[in-house]
């Protein structure tokens, strides 16, 4: 059995260190082949010649875990297949430059125990442009399902304190938006070009270790389709006035799935929500806040 040991890395509670930046680099194309991964339509994000040619602002959400280095002595790692997308929250305080080099910070802020031989763990990062001004900050919630084999982890105590909450929709009332987008069957497939080549998404054998029926969906393709359709309806697709994203994967999301998000006004400025597929929720405890007009 794995054996988990937060406290040696989070001894008050408190968020751990940062660890050292790491520089990144991308491109227009970078760019542009992330907004076609999360089914973007909006020419605003896919063609570089619009007049009004952006960054769409949940780009840096793949990089909530750069440069973070965690002692496998206290908490070991799970292979890719065996770990999760749980829950993240995206916050844009500037824009990002459409191209360049940016600097991304991180650091473990929360470990704890999940079901039985399962874990949560939580990271917070910061991406700084050339100025050194932070354009965004993210936390990541990893759902970490076992060291060798599934709920292979030993029960532990938990350290840090966790930013995962309940965000409750009102069902007893009509959404305000009910919004569908049809995931396509090679999504995954483009997705994973934007840098995450977990093999659970493209592989049947890795799936199957991982105790799903096929390749799955990644969660963060997922987290852009649901920006970009919240986007839309509610800013006009203006990147400028995204402020922030956060959901919860609660079930995969196939390829070829169609995706519904229904979502309640909860004063100005932002909507709760939730997505589903079919009758099965695969996305709950969400908000999306933007500025308005």
């Amino acid at each position: 059995m794995a054996k988990y040991r937060p406290r040696a890395l989070l001894p008050d509670d408190q968020p751990g260190p940062w660890c050292a930046p790491v520089e990144i680099s991308y491109d227009q194309r970078d760019a542009l082949l992330y907004a076609v991964g999360i089914g973007c339509a909006d020419l605003r994000f896919i063609f570089e010649q619009h007049p009004q040619f952006a960054v769409f602002p949940t780009f840096a959400i793949r990089w909530g875990n750069a440069g973070l280095q965690i002692d496998p002595a206290a908490i070991p790692p799970t292979p890719g297949p065996l770990m999760l997308d749980a829950e993240r929250l995206l916050e844009q305080l500037a824009p990002l430059p459409l191209h360049g080099k940016v600097a991304v910070r991180a650091r473990l802020i929360s470990v704890q125990p999940r079901g039985k031989g399962n874990a949560f763990a939580e990271t917070q990062a910061e991406v700084l442009d050339d100025q050194g001004r932070v354009c965004v900050r993210m936390v990541s919630g990893s759902y970490r399902r076992g060291v060798a084999a599934l709920g292979d982890i030993e029960p532990f105590e938990g350290a840090g304190i966790s930013q995962s909450s309940r965000i409750s929709v009102p069902t007893e009332r009509a959404p305000d938006l009910d919004l569908q987008a049809r995931i396509g069957a090679t999504q995954a497939h483009i997705y994973r070009l934007s840098g995450d080549y977990n093999a659970l998404h493209i592989d049947p054998a890795a799936a199957a270790f991982g105790g799903f029926k096929a390749p799955i969906l990644h969660g963060l393709c997922t987290y852009g389709h649901c920006a970009q359709m919240l986007l839309g309806a509610l800013c006009g697709g203006d990147p400028a006035r995204f402020c922030s994203l956060k959901l919860r994967f609660s079930s995969p999301v196939y390829p070829g799935d169609t995706l519904r998000l229904l979502a309640w006004h909860d004063g100005p400025g932002r909507v709760v929500f939730e997505a589903r597929v079919g009758q099965t929720t695969v996305v709950n405890n969400a908000y999306f806040s933007y500025q308005t007009p």
